[in-house]
């Protein structure tokens, strides 16, 4: 049987037993299993620094002539490329 692509990539994460307890008890309080709450996480980190595109309402890459949806790499800063877990939590 042929694999199916997929858009979801898969890896080996290796995290303190602290920051996994911290991240469980997370998860929990946000009725989330945590995968997905690290999931969330990422993408929240993402947005915020700037690394991750918009998506329009129907869920496509928005186009060039609207200057609210784009992004613009001249206005980040050195701050913004270094992404650190208390970013994260």
């Amino acid at each position: 049987m042929a694999k199916k692509e997929s858009s979801i990539k898969s890896f080996v994460l290796r995290v303190d037993a602290a920051t996994m307890n911290a991240i469980e008890k997370w998860a929990a309080d946000e009725f989330r299993s945590t995968n997905g709450q690290l999931q969330w996480i990422i993408a929240e980190a993402l947005k915020k620094n700037g690394r991750l595109k918009k998506k329009t309402e129907n869920g496509t890459k928005p186009k060039v002539s609207d200057p609210d949806q784009t992004d613009n790499e001249s206005d980040q800063t050195e701050n913004d490329a270094n992404l650190k877990v208390s970013d994260l939590v």
